[in-house]
């Protein structure tokens, strides 16, 4: 048995586990592994709303059409699709797409097509929503767990490699101790959501700016390979046990820290043959939180939650054939993108972002050069790049091309790593 923080990003703790030391946990999970290269990931959701089933043809091709985007050059390593009804009743499609390096993301991004589809004007004038929310974590920022060793979905399909089984699950608080930050930090939130362009309650573009460690949850079930007994199990308890928290986080999530909730269904569209969005065996919840502890929390004391976790620790004991898994991140807010372009006003973090302090509404038009300046999502690599060390408060800058920062690790973390106070900003604060 071993750690789920891996070899090369552990250090000594400063901030306890929430387990002794000879906890042995009650069943086997394990984690992804990925290799030395591996520095920092991007989970991207684009997704595609509309309000009527008659539209959903159209909906279907802009959602093809982003997938098909995903073939040019420096698209992500994978992607799946999904599909859910929101709570104000709005269908949304979803291509969920990961890159294993922010620099192929930006270059992909800032491709001509690419761009040039997303700025369109056309795309405020089509009958639907669209939207993109974007984080992109180091790898000391998120954790995985796996009920199972391979065809790992989500990020672990990025990184490609499995522990072996590890110790820190099957206990409250369990999630945070698998986040290698967690051993020297809190991992608590800095600011609010803010409106940085656009409005809301007229619609058209509004970017959202994010803030410090807002955590984001993917957390997954598929019955691909169950049996009928299996399936039986699954549709008639451990989903609508399941169903029942996920719309409670919808309706009322947002009084403990739940920016956001969704509760989608796994598709699969084909654009040569034209399949319209057939339903695949799994399904998955997508939580923004202002905080891990604000998720943690929820997860430790609220009424909707017990019964998920006795029926999880009952499923994933019993059902051989029912993979189960999960990935939590957390992110800075230099590197998160979200963007909505004519989406309802209570669409992903929109609903709780606010007007900036002074309580002036944001200019409603962004020019491409402001967004460089506002959102990370532009990827201006040519920018002004900035080093801050809390430890030491030294700051460095420089103009028109990336440099080639190597902070002198400190004594208590291996060579060759990041350490957990280092944080290299994009010159976009």
């Amino acid at each position: 048995m071993e750690s789920a923080i891996d070899s090369r990003l552990k250090c000594p703790r400063t901030l306890s586990r929430r387990v002794s030391g000879d906890y042995a946990p009650p069943f086997p999970m394990f984690v992804a592994r990925g290799d030395k290269a591996l520095q920092q990931v991007v989970m991207a959701y684009f997704g595609v709303q509309y309000s009527e089933e008659g539209k959903r043809p159209q909906a279907l091709a802009a959602l093809g059409h982003i997938v098909e985007s995903f073939g040019l050059a420096d698209g992500p390593v994978r992607h799946d699709l999904t599909d859910h009804v929101d709570n104000q009743d709005h269908h949304n499609l979803m291509a969920v797409a990961y890159w294993a390096d922010p620099a192929a993301y930006c270059r992909w991004l800032r491709s001509d097509d690419v761009r040039a589809w997303w700025e369109s004007q056309e795309r405020l004038t089509e009958d639907f929503g669209y939207f993109r929310e974007v984080v992109a974590p180091r790898v000391e920022q998120f954790e995985t767990l796996y009920a199972f060793t391979e065809d790992f979905p989500g990020i672990g399909g990025v990184m490609g490699q499995c522990s072996d089984e590890i110790e820190e699950h099957g206990y409250w608080g369990s999630m945070r101790d698998r986040i290698p930050l967690s051993q020297t930090d809190r991992l608590e939130p800095f600011g609010v959501l803010e409106i940085a362009s656009g409005d809301p309650a007229v619609g058209g573009r509004v970017i959202v700016r994010g803030h410090d460690n807002i955590a984001l949850i993917r957390s997954g079930q598929d019955w691909m390979a169950a049996g009928e007994d299996e399936r039986a199990l699954s549709f008639d308890e451990f989903l609508p046990t399941l169903e029942a928290g996920m719309v409670f986080l919808q309706e009322s999530g947002g009084r403990a820290g739940c920016y956001s909730n969704r509760f989608v269904r796994s598709i699969d569209i084909d654009i040569d043959i034209d399949i319209d969005g057939n339903e695949l065996d799994g399904s998955y919840n997508i939580g923004h939180w202002r905080s891990l502890d604000a998720l943690k929390r929820w997860a430790e004391s609220h009424p909707a939650r017990l019964p998920l976790f006795v029926m999880f620790l009952r499923a994933v004991t019993s059902l051989e054939n029912l993979r189960f898994y999960r990935e939590v991140s957390v992110s800075d807010g230099k590197d998160q993108t979200f963007e909505y372009i004519n989406c309802h006003p209570r669409t992903g973090v929109m609903r709780d972002a606010v007007i900036p302090a002074g309580g002036e509404r944001p200019p409603q038009a962004v020019t491409r050069s402001d967004k460089a300046e506002q959102t990370w999502a532009s990827c201006s690599w040519s920018s002004t790049w900035s080093f801050q060390d809390p430890g030491t408060r030294r700051a460095a800058s420089l103009q028109g091309r990336r440099p080639d920062i190597r902070p002198q690790p400190r004594p208590h973390h291996p060579p060759g790593r990041v350490s957990p106070g280092t944080t290299y900003t994009l010159g976009m604060r």
